[in-house]
């Protein structure tokens, strides 16, 4: 019995031994991630964070210097074009004088005074010049009729009549002049003034009403104030009219045409906003990024295609998200882009052949953030490994994860 249980056992081992070699030696399947290559509908977008905007903002600036009266609106207010007051304008107050200004002022007064007097002394002394110069022409009148005097000595009496009549007329016109120069040098002395209780400061010079119906949007300040000729008060502008203003590097604008559809998403509501691309600005500018590097971008304006009531909540200066088509197809193969890998100057995929990688070169068209146009080299139903790590390689046996 024991010769026998000897044999067996030498026998045993050696199975063991055996087996553990196929176990050791035999290949062992790579795990792989699988994705099925699909076809239908594909786009291919430019993305890019966008401000909305009002498409006609109408800001509203003081026309002439003076005291603009508090805001009788504040944000939010609705207005209508040709109606609603929105600012109103009163003659600024005279400024104070110092001692100096003060002092010249009123010597300034005195002399206009004293001109005003020499002005009337003058009129008093023309007045009885043209008196003695009347009496005279009546009495050559009397001689010329009678003949007694020649008619150059008439002529000569008649033009010094005229004479003193013009400068009667001329001393008149500087008592008026003095005049208006006295007025005008007391107006200096004229100094800020304290209301009176009762006074009716609404009754302003100029009043402003909004040019077009809307909201107001802004206000610089309510409170009343002095402003100069110019000065911006508020600003007005209809939130129906929305637009979106997107900075694109220059690269992806040249690829993009007037007309393009486009969504916009991340704006804060429910769904995506459908939009349509309608110009890019001509001329580019730079802009720093966030990492400190210099890009030349271009402005692409974007209109909302929806109704307003769509994108409810959304006003001036919001942030959104914006996807513009530069293309699209119907029926297109796709892969995605996580199985590409390039095998020298051409794309290629692994393939899973019945639990067998096989690399595959294809040729592609388009490529977005997600999937590229197969062109050639794959059909719909092929399943391929993405993101295939260094253990793949053709022939090599490989499981799904």
């Amino acid at each position: 019995m024991a010769k026998l249980f000897k044999p067996l056992m030498i026998a045993g081992a050696v199975a063991v031994v055996a087996v553990g070699g196929w176990l050791a030696l035999r290949p062992i399947p790579v795990p792989v991630d699988l994705a099925e290559v699909t076809q239908g509908p594909m786009e291919v977008t430019v993305n890019a964070e966008g401000v909305t905007r009002i498409h006609n903002l109408y800001h509203i600036s003081s026309p002439v210097s003076g005291l603009v009266l508090r805001s009788p609106v504040e944000v939010g207010d609705p207005v209508v074009a040709g109606k609603t007051l929105v600012a109103a304008v009163e003659p600024g107050e005279p400024a104070f004088l110092d001692e100096r200004s003060r002092l010249q002022a009123e010597a300034a007064v005195k002399e206009a005074a004293a001109a005003l007097k020499l002005a009337e002394a003058n009129i008093a002394a023309a007045r009885s010049a043209l008196d003695y110069s009347e009496a005279q022409m009546a009495r050559y009148q009397r001689l010329y009729d009678n003949g007694n005097l020649s008619a150059q000595e008439y002529q000569r009496q008649r033009a010094d009549l005229e004479t003193k009549k013009a400068q009667l007329a001329a001393a008149e016109a500087e008592r008026d002049l003095r005049q208006s120069t006295l007025e005008r040098q007391r107006a200096t002395l004229t100094g800020p003034q304290v209301p009176e209780a009762g006074d009716d400061l609404t009754d302003c010079c100029i009043r402003l009403t909004a040019p077009v119906s809307g909201q107001v949007l802004s206000v610089v300040n309510t409170s009343q104030r002095m402003v100069a000729a110019g000065e911006a008060l508020l600003t007005v502008g209809d939130p129906k009219e929305l637009e979106v203003s997107v900075d694109l590097l220059s690269s992806d604008a040249v690829r993009l045409k007037a007309g393009a559809t486009a969504t916009v998403d991340r704006w804060g509501g429910d769904g995506l906003l459908q939009a349509k691309l309608r110009e890019i600005e001509p001329s580019g500018f730079t802009k720093v990024s966030a990492l400190g590097i210099e890009e030349q971008r271009v402005k692409a304006i974007l209109d909302f295609t929806g109704p307003p009531a769509r994108r409810a909540g959304l006003g001036n200066a919001y942030r959104v998200y914006v996807r513009i088509v530069e293309w699209q197809a119907p029926d297109a193969v796709q892969v995605p882009i996580g199985a590409l890998f390039r095998e020298g100057a051409d794309w290629a995929v692994y393939v899973d052949g019945s639990g067998v990688a096989r690399k595959r070169v294809i040729k592609l068209g388009r490529r977005n953030d997600e999937v590229a146009q197969v062109l050639d080299g794959l059909k719909p139903g092929d399943e391929v490994i993405t993101h295939p790590s260094d253990r793949v390689a053709e022939g090599v046996q490989v499981t799904p994860r």
